[in-house]
């Protein structure tokens, strides 16, 4: 388990991330270069929650680090509801280090998508990013399968669900960090869908689980959420 606690030393967040993940000189720079432009963008932006700076390690780039394991073999991942690029910029950077794949990523709020852009050139994230509404961005993506999709902090479990539904069915594997609500959002989704799914540990949150979604079916024929 990887510590979050508030009173860790920026310098103390950052080794302690880069020591529990084996990635390359390369990447830990383009991770740490990450964290520089958020700093920067975030006085004028205020693209994360101001008391998540002092941890920004472990809250945030060891949080997105973890989930590739989840999905090792997804070469188009998809991340909706990018935010700062969490996940989207972290996965973005390791797809890069492979020397393969590639991640999109959705969001709809214009300074966001200002600092995304600028993040991946800043970094050289194998990303794209897409401004829009999530249900008008998706049908026109095209292209390769998504082989995997992930959100974080976006919405409840079957919401997710809803939204990801025809990937999901086309063989896509949905990986979805929740916190501490974990297994009530999953009752709630059971009620709308039947799903195989595992509840793995993560690395950052005790409390908190990777839902990992293989397969998807609706409730006797049901409409899921629409």
């Amino acid at each position: 388990m990887i510590s979050s606690s508030d009173s860790s030393s920026p310098d103390a967040d950052r080794l302690e991330t880069l020591t529990a993940f084996s990635v390359s000189r390369e990447t830990s720079d383009r991770l740490t270069i990450l964290v520089q432009e958020l700093r920067r963008w975030q006085a004028v932006k205020n693209l994360v929650g101001a008391g998540t700076l002092a941890n920004v390690w472990t809250r945030h780039i060891a949080d997105s680090l973890q989930l590739i394991r989840h999905a090792p073999d997804a070469r188009h991942w998809l991340d909706l509801g990018s935010g700062a690029g969490f996940p989207g910029i972290v996965l973005g950077i390791l797809l890069r280090e492979r020397g393969e794949g590639h991640i999109d990523l959705v969001e709809s709020n214009g300074r966001k998508c200002t600092f995304l852009r600028h993040a991946i050139r800043a970094t050289g994230a194998s990303a794209a990013v897409h401004q829009g509404r999530i249900a008008d961005i998706l049908p026109i993506l095209g292209g390769a399968p998504v082989d995997a999709v992930t959100a974080r902090a976006l919405a409840p479990l079957a919401e997710l669900l809803d939204m990801t539904k025809d990937l999901l069915r086309n063989g896509a594997t949905g990986v979805f960090p929740k916190g501490q609500d974990w297994e009530s959002e999953l009752t709630e989704a059971r009620k709308y869908w039947r799903i195989t799914v595992d509840a793995l540990p993560s690395l950052v949150d005790s409390r908190g689980r990777i839902l990992v979604v293989r397969e998807l079916q609706e409730v006797d024929g049901g409409h899921g959420r629409r």
